[in-house]
């Protein structure tokens, strides 16, 4: 029976802050097992295609369901897309600019974000992210023409849950928020989440969602992890998804996802 296995980024297959940067070898391999079985290998991230490192484009990846499942591509060609509103992302990127919140927005294929933000230009040091190509001139009136499908906030200051919540209480959108970490927060439409691009994914390549797996550690990995046929969560998850996936498999660093596939899939 044909499986499709669906692997979110950051924390999962690297962690670029934690210094793994690379697939690991094991990871690698167990990859390429599953496709020598005849399994699917997807991509699921928050990450925009512009996002993705040369050695994830380069794998070898059968598709991949991007901006948590607003894009969703298979063999390079776009099967669906899920774009913002206009105007309320004018809205929400006026008012954060008021409020002194940086932001970029995310599209297919291009990434917008002004040459002043220095706190995004942060963001991509840390994750690791070639800018170089993005769109740097531009204004909010004439970018959201190009049909955005997420836009993420960035600015390290101490009130960003206030200024935050506002941003998401505007009707359509939901967003997930990382203060700890990045003092990011990604904003996406409501009708639309990772779980929602795996199914439109599994509905077109015509495999059962029993025969699905997920791996995923983070907030916005919850329902793919909750809905695939098997969840399995990283370690270093939260706990909030733990009691949601079927396993539990170790970090990043410690080869989780080989673990995973070795035990769980294979």
């Amino acid at each position: 029976m044909t499986k499709a296995i669906f692997f979110d980024i950051d924390g999962t297959l690297l962690d670029g802050i934690g210094g793994i940067t690379s697939i690991t070898d094991r990871v690698r391999a167990a990859l390429k097992r599953l496709q020598s079985a005849g399994h699917y290998i997807f991509i699921a991230t928050g990450r925009p295609y512009a996002f993705l490192q040369r050695e994830i484009l380069n794998f070898g990846f059968d598709g991949f369901v991007l901006l948590n499942g607003a894009v969703v591509m298979l063999d390079g060609k776009i099967i669906f897309k899920q774009a913002l509103d206009n105007a309320d992302v004018k809205k929400i990127c006026d008012y954060a600019v008021s409020e002194g919140i940086e932001y970029m927005l995310e599209g297919h294929p291009q990434v917008y974000f002004r040459r002043e933000f220095k706190a995004v230009e942060d963001f991509f040091h840390k994750i690791n992210v070639d800018y170089s190509d993005f769109v740097r001139d531009f204004e909010i009136d004439d970018a959201v023409t190009y049909k955005i499908e997420c836009v993420t906030f960035r600015k390290d200051v101490d009130n960003l849950d206030v200024i935050y919540k506002k941003i998401l209480a505007t009707e359509g959108f939901t967003g997930w928020s990382d203060p700890f970490r990045f003092k990011s927060l990604e904003v996406s439409s409501n009708k639309i989440t990772k779980a929602e691009g795996i199914f439109c994914m599994l509905n077109y390549i015509g495999v059962d969602v029993k025969n699905s797996y997920a791996f995923g550690d983070g907030y916005n990995d919850i329902q793919m992890i909750e809905r695939a046929g098997t969840g399995i969560a990283m370690g270093t998850a939260g706990e909030n998804l733990k009691c949601k996936a079927k396993f539990v498999v170790p970090s990043v660093h410690e080869d989780g996802v080989a673990i995973g596939i070795e035990k769980y899939v294979l």
